[in-house]
């Protein structure tokens, strides 16, 4: 069995995001989309029905003609129901949740025709319709509201133990230790507190918890990030691999080598890869009315219906705020902006832009390169072409 992804008509409610990535590509809880999908079937992925300048950056399509293929909705998560259905699936079968395709399985020459045809055709299913509890993200806050349950579903998908080391029980201070997961090889300075009551907290491989560190669970802290001194770590957070984070952050979510180094609060927000907040960045994420926010869809520029008490900041991948920035509540932010206004900046910052003052300035497309560069390199990532492929089509498509 090979396994394989598909999007579906909701992909565009996950800009600015995937801009730069698939939506599998996203981060929930401790792990993407994607790798809990090979964990849950224990194979990895073979091909994916992807934006033609994804695939050299997320992998090319290796189909075996010899097995049949699992195509699954990338907005779905592996529920234990779903994975039994897509396990008893017979060849040309589909399971289907109202009008919406979840799963099917075909043999590989169906596949490679739906790979050169840039689409999935249902002519040929049979459908099924599920019966199972399912679970899918539909807009960018789901992400926000189910990244709780997603840190306590990745840690039964990790089979994690719970920590016994008692180099670091020397160490903390800490409730409810059956909940609280710590790498051997993670870092921990003296005075760090850890909380898991509401929920476990996650601590992964070479992570370092700086001294007077408070976290409260359920949080998630991925392989190699840092913690830095005094921060206060909210439930509802996960911070990507590679990323330093200070000051106060709640039910936020930073993908990989983004950087809040600073005092500063966050919260109900979502950050790209290769972010920076400078020193004092503030998001208000709750009107003063307590109304519902609502965010614009990304391409159409129409307000969605539905909304959320709680909603921050949407930024994308290598954008970056001043000092004392103050991001109001609803912000999206596209790829590779600057922002640094002196009072609140507009709701809605189109990629590739200088925010300032009074005006937004084009971000000239080869001064951009030469930042994405140089922050990659210092940790140790090449700017590759087909990346610079990529950048110059979210370049080319921005508007204003």
């Amino acid at each position: 069995m090979q396994l394989c992804f598909f999007s579906d008509d909701f992909s565009d409610h996950f800009l600015p995001l995937t801009l730069t990535r698939p939506v599998r590509d996203l981060r929930i809880g401790i792990l993407t989309i994607e790798e809990k999908w090979e964990l849950a079937l224990n194979q990895k992925k073979s091909a994916s029905l992807d934006e033609d300048y994804f695939e050299d950056i997320f992998g090319s399509n290796k189909l075996s003609t010899e097995s049949a293929c699992i195509w699954v909705n990338e907005r779905y998560f592996p529920t234990t129901g779903l994975i039994s259905e897509i396990q008893s699936l017979n060849t040309s079968e589909c399971i289907v949740d109202g009008d919406t395709l979840v799963a099917a399985k075909v043999d590989a020459k169906q596949s490679l025709d739906w790979i050169e045809n840039g689409r999935i055709s249902l002519s040929s299913l049979v459908p099924n319709e599920t019966s199972s509890e399912l679970s899918s993200i539909t807009f960018l806050w789901d992400l926000l509201s189910a990244n709780t349950h997603q840190i306590e579903e990745d840690i039964q998908r990790l089979d994690l133990l719970s920590t016994t080391s008692s180099q670091f029980e020397k160490l903390l201070s800490y409730s409810n230790s059956s909940q609280i997961y710590i790498s051997d090889s993670a870092k921990i300075e003296p005075g760090c507190i850890i909380l898991a009551d509401d929920g476990p907290v996650f601590i992964g491989d070479g992570v370092t918890l700086e001294a007077g560190s408070i976290i409260k669970g359920p949080v998630a802290v991925c392989d190699n990030a840092t913690v830095k001194m005094q921060a206060r770590i909210y439930g509802g957070t996960t911070i990507g691999p590679i990323c330093k984070i200070a000051g106060e952050v709640h039910n936020s979510i930073f993908h990989s080598y983004s950087n809040k180094a600073h005092n500063g609060y966050v919260g109900n927000s979502i950050f790209g890869q290769w972010c920076n907040l400078g020193a004092d960045t503030n998001t208000s994420n709750l009107k003063n009315n307590y109304s519902k926010v609502s965010i614009s869809n990304w391409r159409t520029k129409q307000l969605y219906d539905d909304g959320v008490q709680f909603l921050g900041t949407i930024m994308g991948d290598h954008s970056k705020t001043a000092i004392n920035t103050q991001l109001n509540t609803g912000t999206v932010i596209g790829v590779c902006s600057n922002i640094f206004h002196s009072g609140f900046p507009p709701k809605y910052i189109p990629s590739f832009s200088w925010s300032g003052k009074d005006e937004f300035q084009v971000y000239q497309f080869e001064k951009a390169l030469e930042a994405m560069s140089a922050m990659m390199k210092r940790r140790g990532i090449d700017l590759t072409s087909e990346y610079q492929e990529m950048m110059l089509k979210v370049f080319n498509e921005r508007e204003l």
